[in-house]
């Protein structure tokens, strides 16, 4: 594997070599961020070498299938993975003797189990395993079918509600051990649930204790550097997609033959105008004027929801947007999810905000969220309280987001910080970053808006955003 493990990370890869070699698979439960999904990247790379002709499977949300296959390429090139997704999915692929890895989505597998059913796997990493929490739901019952010799479960909160949540993954994962349904529901779920009985618990922590590992990421702290800044790839649902492509090649007419009309240095107020275009559905389609928009769902608005009801209210977390009416979707989100929130933009007086942020930096506020302006909130706030950044959108001058992550990476601030940019894969986002890298000595000269970054820009630069 490419990587250097941390030393928590080598203590899990091993757990679960030493849990697999008795013939037994385990649930790891890490916090977000503490990179379950390498230590998992390792011991498939472990079983791939014992052997090699065996074909394993990762089930996961549709919005990760991107980030196991980027993080596969990356730490574990020489391995034939395959994404068994969508549309373009042919059951051949499945057949391939030289396929190893399978990656696919809860949405397939439950879609196209007769393929995804009839073959034996070696080892299998369900991920996000609070997805198969209800054990009546079909996709429960689908994936506890699964032929796999060693199961693993990823979840960084494997109890979601009450311990009868544990049981359904923990039977996925290692079949009969804990009896039956009604066995495990009489014997712990409802005396843990309804009378808190402290015997019971601890019975079951001795039960389990073998096949669960959760770090903290208080607990590693000194194994953590003391920001960690990674990409959350978005993969947009068919919908989203489409409205997104529409949209592009209007754009990209028009704009070009702005160009040849006009010449390039007088189109650049249309180049922003449909670069913001494209930003916003990235965003959410809601954020397109109303004559354009249609009811297609975003798929960062889902992922962001997810990652929060994973941290909160265990973690406090800061949520940036450019965009103040996006920041006006997500609180609508969060009232829906009975998420509290303080949220400011441009707008906000500034004792207001001066008061909100005291408030949120208090030790028992039970407040975990804020939902921050870019431009409003990325210079001269203290908020330490808060050890989860999300950039909901990618900002041209990538010293505008260091200001907003380091926000809470400062002096203060006693937890280990990380750092989510939230990026649509295959859009113009990632294309953003990539001229980012390119020019990466330019933006941080141009310490301007979008302006100084577009002036910079060439006409192939354009072509290439809009390709």
């Amino acid at each position: 594997v490419k990587a250097s493990l941390r030393p928590y990370q080598q203590k899990g890869y091993e757990w679960m070599r030493l849990l697999s070699e008795a013939g037994a698979g385990g649930c790891l439960a890490d916090d977000m961020g503490l990179g379950k999904t390498l230590q998992a990247i390792c011991f498939l790379v472990s079983e791939v070498e014992k052997e090699p002709v065996a074909k394993h499977i990762i089930i996961c949300p549709s919005s990760l299938i991107y980030n196991w296959q980027q993080e596969l390429e990356k730490f574990a090139p020489s391995v034939n993975t395959i994404v068994y997704h969508g549309g373009q999915r042919k059951s051949e692929q499945l057949q391939d003797d030289s396929t190893q890895v399978v990656i696919t989505s809860y949405g397939t597998f439950r879609a196209d189990a007769g393929n995804l059913l009839a073959i034996e796997y070696g080892a299998a990493i369900i991920d996000e395993s609070h997805n198969i929490k209800n054990p009546s739901a079909q996709i429960t019952k689908t994936i506890g079918a699964l032929q796999a010799n060693i199961v693993f479960a990823l979840s960084g909160t494997p109890v979601v509600n009450n311990t009868f949540d544990l049981y359904s993954q923990l039977n996925v994962v290692l079949p009969g051990m804990f009896g039956s349904r009604e066995f495990f529901k009489r014997e712990y779920a409802d005396a843990i649930d309804k009378f808190g009985d402290e015997y019971k618990i601890q019975a079951l922590q001795k039960l389990t204790a073998p096949f669960i590992l959760r770090r903290t990421k208080e607990q590693v702290a000194v194994d953590l550097p003391e920001k960690t800044e990674s990409i959350l790839w978005c993969h947009m649902p068919a919908g989203q997609r489409e409205l997104y492509e529409h949209i592009k090649s209007q754009v990209r007419s028009s704009l070009f033959l702005d160009i040849s009309k006009q010449g390039f240095a007088k189109s650049k107020l249309a180049v922003i105008q449909g670069i913001l275009k494209l930003r916003q559905i990235c965003n959410s389609p809601l954020l397109l004027p109303e004559e354009e928009r249609q009811p297609v769902e975003s798929v960062k608005t889902k992922l962001l929801m997810d990652e929060l009801s994973n941290i909160l209210p265990s973690h406090k977390a800061l949520v940036f947007s450019q965009f103040s009416s996006m920041l006006d979707i997500l609180a609508e989100e969060c009232d829906k999810a009975g998420i509290k929130y303080y949220h400011f933009d441009g707008q906000t007086p500034p004792a207001k905000r001066a008061e909100m942020v005291s408030a949120f930096q208090q030790e028992g506020n039970e407040v975990c969220l804020f939902l921050i302006s870019l431009k409003a909130g990325n210079a001269g706030l203290t908020l330490t309280a808060a050890d989860y950044v999300f950039l909901f959108d990618p900002w041209w001058n990538t010293a505008v987001q260091q200001q907003a992550i380091d926000r809470t990476h400062r002096i203060g601030q006693t937890k280990n910080v990380f750092a989510y940019k939230m990026i649509c894969k295959d859009t113009i986002e990632e294309k953003i970053i990539r001229l980012q890298e390119k020019k990466k000595q330019l933006a941080e000269d141009l310490v301007s808006a979008d302006e100084g970054f577009v002036k910079a820009l060439n006409e192939e630069d354009i072509a290439y955003l809009f390709a």
